[in-house]
């Protein structure tokens, strides 16, 4: 049994040389992530490059994924880098502040929070592990009183409990970075602090319009990191081609004790949509400094994996870790032995569903004639990937082989669920193209002589959309 739940790794310190690299895409990254929070536009299209150069020598497809750092929502610089803040003490966070911070007041990135906030607000610092009461709001000045005290140093972020910051989600940093992001042509676009499907829409078409001189176009994945998100998902994520359950933010403005809950309804509702879940934040944030993963790091990546999330993200444990490659390989074997527990009911997904579309209709025919014969893989030769995507939203252990002309396509189905993307030259003929694909698998050594197999693809070959054709094939 092969694993079907993607791994994403973001790059950084600890894993940005080629050696490095490679043994992680080795070791089973199927998406590396660059966060746009770090780094110089240079720094990204260096990594870019030597991520297909490493996936090339590997002799896999991985995906890149550009991380947009959206608004900082952050307090300014202190004079001597940190300071600590002591219960009960009064603290102003101050917008026209132009001198470094000091214990009793410090300036502000986000010029807005004056206007965000009133008196009795709680605002959050430092992923939450800083809690401030708002006293008063006097002109650019939020005076507040420290409920929860504790070391605050430069740049730490801030979060209103309850939502509510008004900043966009894209600014004019973003709008360059989607520019260089599309210089090298990156797979996925992740926007963070999205409200709205509307601040999805412009992240679309910003990145169309920067991707048109290469004719790309990136799938784009909304970060669910704002209460007010949690209203608009279902626009949100119709909007959106995935979503990421980024739990940090979210945590801090719903709390921590929602967030478990919320995972699960966010994946399901993705799901039932046909959209892709990425469940990301601290899910092997011990393995930073240790080589091993707490007992419910174990249990977090497993209930994501039984959740039906398409992928799991390592963030710093990648970026900054002592054992990056490490991390990913355990990553990998757990999600692969909660991937034997789960419990198949494709009969039940079907029941009462009716696809007004032929593809769509023939795709979940393959699933159900796969599963009730026991075929050894699917293959789907597809342009655009659609059928591999409807196909992988639902859960069955019979590896999705997608076979595509299309290198874009390819790349993009790295990151569904189930789904093992693989290039194959274009053919005209439908008859050349199924047996250029079987000799593939059995080539691989997927398949061999007296397994059975489902295969669907169009005909005529090479249109999006159109595939019209499920046929059950046994190799001689």
């Amino acid at each position: 049994m092969s694993r079907s739940t993607k791994i994403v790794a973001t790059l950084g310190p600890s894993s940005s040389t080629p050696e490095i690299l490679e043994q992680m895409i080795h070791a089973g990254v199927d998406v590396v992530r660059l966060n746009f929070s770090h780094g110089t536009a240079q720094d990204h299209i260096d990594r870019a490059r030597m991520v297909r150069e490493a996936a090339k020598a590997a002799g896999r497809a991985v995906a890149v994924m550009a991380d947009l750092q959206g608004p900082k929502i952050r307090v300014g610089k202190f004079e001597n880098g940190k300071i600590q803040l002591i219960n009960g003490a009064s603290f102003v966070l101050d917008a026209n502040r132009v001198e470094l911070g000091d214990e009793t007041a410090v300036g502000l990135d986000y010029k807005e929070l004056p206007r965000d906030v009133k008196p009795g607000d709680t605002l959050l610092l430092n992923d939450g592990l800083l809690v401030l009461t708002v006293d008063a709001v006097r002109g650019e000045a939020v005076h507040t009183v420290v409920k929860v005290g504790g070391e605050l140093s430069n740049n730490k972020g801030i979060n209103k409990q309850g939502g509510g910051l008004t900043a966009p989600a894209l600014t004019g940093k973003d709008m360059e970075d989607i520019k260089t992001a599309m210089s090298f042509q990156a797979e996925y676009l992740a926007v963070s602090f999205p409200k709205n499907a509307t601040d999805m829409e412009m992240a679309r078409q910003l990145a169309n319009v920067a991707g048109e001189p290469w004719r790309h176009k990136p799938s784009l994945i909304a970060k669910i990191e704002r209460s007010e998100a949690i209203p608009n998902l279902e626009a949100i994520l119709k909007a959106s081609d995935g979503i990421m359950v980024a739990r940090g933010d979210l945590a801090i403005e719903v709390g921590n004790a929602a967030v478990p809950a919320l995972q699960k309804r966010m994946i399901k509702m993705a799901l039932a949509l046909d959209k892709i879940t990425i469940t990301a934040t601290q899910m092997m944030e011990s393995m930073i400094v240790n080589p091993v993963p707490t007992r419910a790091e174990v249990s977090d990546v497993a209930n994501a994996v039984l959740d039906g999330t398409d992928a799991v993200m390592l963030s710093a444990e990648t970026a900054a870790g002592k054992f990056p490659v490490e991390t990913i390989e355990q990553m990998a074997a757990i999600a692969l032995e909660a991937e034997r527990a789960e419990f198949i009911s494709l009969d039940t997904d079907f029941a009462g569903r009716q696809f007004g579309r032929i593809d769509q209709t023939i795709a979940m025919g393959a699933l159900f004639t796969a599963y009730h014969l026991g075929c050894k893989a699917i293959l789907a030769l597809t342009e655009s990937g659609s059928t591999a995507l409807w196909m992988s939203r639902h859960r069955i252990q019979v590896p999705i082989y997608a076979m595509t002309s299309q290198s874009l396509s390819q790349h993009k189905m790295a990151l569904y669920r189930n789904v093992r993307p693989l290039l194959m030259p274009e053919f005209k003929d439908r008859d050349q193209a199924l047996k250029a694909a079987e000799k593939i698998l059995v080539d691989m050594g997927v398949l061999m002589p007296g397994d059975t197999y489902a295969i669907t693809c169009g005909e005529p070959m090479g249109y999006p959309g159109g595939t019209n054709m499920l046929k059950v094939c046994r190799v001689d």
